[in-house]
């Protein structure tokens, strides 16, 4: 198994990316299934960074589709361009045409304007890869809407008609959880969950994406959040937050951590105000730097 995922593993490694078996080989099975996979997990773990490393993998377009509540089709598919449609019904005013005729032509595809999903599906070079980041934050009506995709790799205009995928796209969605999924989206792909690393794997990830950072300091950043990951923090930080973090380390020329430095940085990996709170009760009593070694 290791051989057949030995190539992705080697780019995914030379864009800073360090991954484990199981996501290498769910990320395979995306390629020779064309069958969509699903990231679940917590925020800030990596999960959009995994497709856009299989698109440089594959040396392929990325695509994203970024959901947010209230996302509605004509967001994601497509809109129709007004401007050129009122243009096409006053150039045709005197022909013979009569006014139905004339509205009727101007519902063809070259009045598209593509939004990411049929951007997608009309992609005639190479099989891009396409990210629907953070699905659940769109709603349920929108998520029923992309069962079609997802299992035909087709979608419908009512205007036009059906439109097939001309070369099918490796297709990515994320979810934090935010909301549960409907069984009918997950049946329709393979599935990963994305966990924060452990401490190596942390160290690893720190190192590879920092060379500058000293090994010492990334094994006290990498222990420290191992420690905070502890505490039920409302945001609780992740891989994004610890590189944040050892950025600012490194523009402050610290060369490991103690009471100070971490309580001046706090809002590097800190986004709330109670989770702030929380960490400095910790930090005053003294047990995070303690088991941080």
């Amino acid at each position: 198994m290791n051989e057949q995922t030995s190539s992705i593993e080697k780019v995914f490694y030379e864009n800073g990316y360090i991954t484990d078996q199981p996501t290498l080989v769910a990320l395979k099975l995306v390629q020779a299934l064309k069958k969509p996979l699903l990231l679940e997990g917590p925020a800030g773990v990596g999960k959009t960074e995994i497709a856009k490393v299989l698109a440089k993998s594959l040396d392929t377009k990325l695509i994203r589709l970024q959901c947010y509540e209230g996302l509605d089709v004509h967001s994601a598919l497509y809109e129709w361009n007004y401007a050129k449609q009122m243009l096409h019904i006053r150039l045709t005013e005197n022909t013979q045409l009569s006014v139905d005729e004339r509205e009727s032509t101007i519902y063809g595809k070259e009045f598209l304007l593509s939004r990411p999903l049929l951007e997608a599906f009309t992609e005639s070079e190479a099989a891009p890869v396409l990210l629907i980041d953070e699905i659940d934050r769109a709603d349920e009506a929108f998520e029923a809407f992309l069962l079609e995709a997802l299992a035909e790799f087709q979608i419908t205009i009512p205007e036009i008609g059906t439109i097939k995928a001309k070369q099918q796209p490796y297709i990515i969605l994320t979810s934090n959880r935010t909301r549960e999924l409907s069984d009918a989206l997950r049946r329709r792909c393979l599935y990963q969950w994305v966990s924060f690393p452990d401490y190596k794997k942390e160290v690893s990830i720190l190192q590879t994406r920092l060379p500058e950072l000293n090994q010492n300091l990334a094994e006290q950043i990498a222990k420290f959040m191992e420690s905070i990951r502890q505490i039920p923090l409302q945001k609780v930080p992740g891989v994004a937050e610890s590189l944040d973090w050892a950025r600012a380390l490194i523009e402050l020329h610290q060369s490991e951590l103690n009471k100070d430095t971490v309580r001046e940085t706090l809002g590097c990996f800190l986004k709330n105000h109670d989770d702030w709170d929380k960490v400095e009760k910790e930090l005053n009593q003294g047990t995070l730097l303690r088991s941080n070694g």
